[in-house]
């Protein structure tokens, strides 16, 4: 008996105009639905002080390497689960993996900032607007010239890698990394936007608007974290 061939889902690069305008809006639009998601449960987290708490005594000495390690763990299956596969559903529940993951690890800092800002919430829209025009304007750079930013994966693997690095030092030998390293990882979320963005157009399936839209949730976050990490710098 012949074996079952499971039909080829066609690259976006591939299709007319039309499809590639539903898949770009289908993309953003979840997006968008995973920050108001992530916006939801972070308030929804600063409501349980015993989830508060939990995540600030994480932050003491090595214990931050074990959250560390545990979001990384979390959002590298939820990534996974997203990209590698067809089936919507569990699609979903990695981006919605994701999400809740990365509420949680920012609770310390926003709380950080905003008791920077006395307790106000004009730092963390500062970060947002700044963050958000930074990924506005290196999304219409990928859009305008078409170009195929795959090269990069290696150079954001290695400085990724350097960063891990660079942050376990920290916590372990107690040094503060400062505004070079927060500001270098704006610069290598950067290039996380240039190419999730060029990933979105090139590489991806028709049906995996999803893991698209979880790729570029991931690189905005990571911006928005040492956005606000610079601003709440003292």
């Amino acid at each position: 008996m012949d074996e079952i061939q499971t039909p080829e889902v066609p690259k976006i690069a591939g299709l007319s105009a039309e499809a590639k305008a539903a898949f770009y809006r289908k993309t953003y639009t979840h997006l968008a639905l995973a920050v108001l998601l992530f916006i939801v449960i972070e308030g929804i987290f600063f409501k349980i002080p015993a989830l508060v708490n939990f995540a600030l005594s994480l932050t003491q000495g090595s214990l931050w390497l074990i959250m560390l390690g545990g979001f990384m763990l979390v959002t590298s299956y939820a990534e996974r689960m997203a990209v590698k596969t067809h089936d919507k559903n569990k699609q979903y529940i990695g981006l919605l993996l994701y999400v809740v993951a990365e509420a949680f690890i920012f609770i310390p800092l926003i709380l950080y900032a905003m008791a920077v800002a006395d307790g106000g919430f004009s730092i963390l829209n500062q970060a947002a607007v700044i963050t958000l025009s930074l990924f506005m304007g290196l999304s219409a750079i990928v859009f305008i010239t078409k170009k195929d930013f795959s090269f990069l994966k290696s150079a954001l693997t290695i400085g990724f890698f350097i960063a891990m690095g660079l942050i376990v030092a920290g916590i372990l030998f107690g040094f503060d990394l400062g505004l070079a390293f927060s500001a270098g990882m704006v610069v290598l979320a950067g290039g996380s936007i240039l190419y999730q963005t060029s990933n979105m157009i090139h590489k991806y399936e028709e049906d995996q608007y999803v893991a698209a839209s979880l790729g570029l949730f991931a690189s905005l976050m990571l911006l928005f974290w040492y956005v606000l990490s610079i601003l709440s710098s003292d």
